[in-house]
């Protein structure tokens, strides 16, 4: 995990992407996570995986096992969700983390380390965020929509953990050299990606005119407090 981070020396092109496949919407209803996948970037490419199905203890609601495919059976002969969150901390290592919708996948990620007693102190960026602000004509931003527009490498396959965070990473990498092609913007630090996820769209070429003259992004105190998305 990261501890005395500094964010403006982490690159944007090596982190984790992840997904978690989930029972319900919120952990603070009794929902529980059943499935993690994440991807390394290392350098702008995906370079290792991470897939573990996990057993919290409770069903899966029908619901649920018919959205992803996964079913009660399947969990019932999984490890359970500690062992599975204690890999995971492993796999991370000191990466700064991406997920798309992140204030979903980070949420069940506090709550299950919460369970056991540890915690990921490093920063979380949401590509969802950064293609509303990147992307503004696409249909809309949802995962499966933005493979189709940015025709992105996918197996077909959504909402399962690990094939939902290959794409995103895919969308993540696409994002990247979105900023370099088309506003100037190269190798931007994690720091500047959280900066643009937080930043109003009417501000957006503000924020990238600094970063051509300054490598580390505005302060959130000058920009305006309205992120709305």
């Amino acid at each position: 995990m990261l501890t005395n981070r500094k964010l403006h020396t982490h690159s944007a092109d090596n982190l984790v992407v992840f997904d978690f496949e989930t029972t319900g919407l919120s952990p603070d209803l009794g929902d529980r996570s059943i499935e993690i996948g994440a991807v390394l970037i290392e350098g702008g490419k995906i370079t290792q995986r991470f897939q573990q199905l996990m057993n919290p203890g409770i069903r899966i609601p029908l619901f649920i096992e018919s959205l992803t495919g996964i079913t009660n059976r399947m969990i019932g002969d999984a490890r359970n969700n500690k062992d599975v969150m204690n890999d995971f901390l492993e796999f991370i290592g000191n990466q700064n983390l991406v997920a798309h919708n992140a204030s979903f996948d980070s949420r069940f990620l506090r709550a299950e380390l919460k369970r056991i007693k540890k915690s990921f102190t490093g920063e979380i960026a949401c590509s969802l965020l950064a293609s509303r602000r990147l992307f503004q004509h696409a249909p809309n931003h949802q995962l499966s929509t933005l493979a189709e527009y940015k025709n992105l490498p996918t197996q077909g396959i959504f909402h399962r953990a690990l094939a939902d965070a290959e794409v995103t990473a895919h969308l993540w990498l696409s994002l990247l050299h979105e900023l370099q092609e088309r506003h100037d913007v190269s190798s931007p630090s994690f720091a500047f990606m959280t900066q643009l996820c937080k930043t109003p769209k009417h501000q957006i070429t503000r924020l990238f005119h600094n970063s051509r003259n300054n490598p580390n992004p505005l302060p959130l105190a000058a920009l305006d407090r309205n992120t709305s998305c």
